[in-house]
Order: C-alpha cells, then sequence, then structure tokens
C-alpha cells in the first residue's frame, strides 16, 4: 500500500508538471537570447525568468537502470549551456519474488558537457555522466543491520539505500519555435551502484552484464 501511495503521488505530481508548465511557457515572451548563427551548442532557456526558475525545466520517463522498472519524475536544467541538470524520479519495482511491489525515490544529478547541432532540428549529445542516490520502500530493506545477522560483517552494505553512477548519450530532436514545447529527447546510460562495484572488486570473476545495466529514457523540454 506504501509503495502505490508513492506512485500515485508521483503519476499526480508528474502530471501536474506536464499539464501546467507548457501554458506558462507559452505566454512568456522570448526574452532570452538566441544562439547565433552556426553556434553547434544551441541549449537556451526560452521565457524562463524570475520566479519561473522554480518550475521544472523538463520532465522524464525511464526504463530499467536499477531504479525500477519504470520511473518518472520532473527536474531542472541550469548552468553554462544548461549543462547541469538535476532530477527528482518516482520508480516503480514489480514484485517478482518479494510479498509486493516497491517504490523508489531517487535523486539524480547530470552533467552534459556538450550538444552538437546536426542541421535545424537534430542535436546529438555524445557524453552523460550522472551520480544519484536512490532509496526503496518495504520493510524488509534496512540501513542499519539487523541483531538476525550474527555480526555487522554479515551484510555490511545497506540494502534501503544505493548509491548509482552512469555514462551514456542523448539524441535531440527540437519542436518548431510556435511550439508550447521545446524539443524531446532519447537517451541509454550504462548504470552501476556501489554493491556492485564493490562484489567486482571483491570477485574479479563476476562478469561485466552483472555489474552494469542498461537504461532507456526520454526528456521532454518544456522550457
Amino acid at each position: 500500500m506504501r509503495a502505490r501511495r508513492w506512485l500515485f503521488s508521483g503519476a499526480a505530481l508528474l502530471c501536474a508538471v506536464v499539464f501546467s508548465v507548457p501554458v506558462r511557457a507559452q505566454k512568456a515572451p522570448l526574452r532570452d537570447s538566441l544562439p547565433a548563427a552556426g553556434e553547434r551548442d544551441r541549449r537556451v532557456h526560452r521565457g524562463y525568468e524570475g520566479w519561473e526558475r522554480l518550475t521544472p525545466t523538463h520532465v522524464k520517463l525511464q526504463f530499467a537502470g536499477g531504479i525500477g522498472l519504470l520511473s518518472g519524475g520532473f527536474g531542472w536544467d541550469y548552468g553554462r549551456k544548461c549543462r547541469w541538470e538535476t532530477d527528482l524520479l518516482v520508480g516503480w519495482v514489480p514484485r517478482f519474488d518479494s510479498r509486493s511491489a516497491h517504490a523508489t525515490v531517487t535523486l539524480k544529478q547530470n552533467y552534459v558537457p556538450w550538444s552538437i547541432a546536426c542541421g535545424d532540428r537534430i542535436a546529438v549529445e555524445p557524453l552523460t555522466c550522472a551520480v544519484y542516490l536512490s532509496v526503496i520502500t518495504g520493510q524488509e530493506f534496512w540501513t542499519r543491520v539487523p541483531e538476525r545477522y550474527p555480526t555487522r560483517d554479515y551484510y555490511p552494505m545497506p540494502t534501503k539505500l544505493r548509491a548509482y553512477c552512469s555514462v551514456g548519450q542523448r539524441f535531440v530532436w527540437r519542436f518548431a519555435e510556435e511550439r508550447r514545447l521545446r524539443s524531446l529527447t532519447a537517451y541509454y546510460e550504462l548504470c552501476t551502484c556501489d554493491y556492485y562495484l564493490v562484489s567486482k572488486l571483491n570477485n574479479r570473476s563476476l562478469a561485466l552484464s552483472d555489474v552494469f545495466s542498461l537504461a532507456l529514457g526520454l526528456k521532454l523540454q518544456l522550457f
């Protein structure tokens, strides 16, 4: 039940962002300077000033990647050429062999150093890097070793909280200037977490496919 509440709350918040922000963006004037002709990196915000900067600049939907079979949320990009992104995601983990499904909450920090325009509508972002923390719901997960284990060395790492890192690439399709929304981005990432890295160090025979996982996602740019 707790996982369902998390998922319903996250879905409702995501829908509110998607349906309210584009209308606000449409009313805002085009106050940001446009990229110079021939400039390869064309990432700029459109009509995004003052208190509007508290509004998320994008929404994301992701498949797999260690934070749930399916996750979604919103975030903000900022800094020079919008190279930095901070995302808040809520994920869904199916029941599988456990008693119930679970929800995850993830705080993710991305860095996208380059965006290369390939014509008026298409851009390629050849490298993305990210670090993130994810928490999973459920009483069977813990941050401190339960007393049922003989020693703390039996299972020294918490199961409720995981630290992740990832690298990947993105492919951007820009909408026409008169559209409410800015662009749609498809991306992939190779991800791993602290537990898998420690396992690899302790067991060199562990296959890389057991250490890294693949995430696929979509990003809808609002501003």
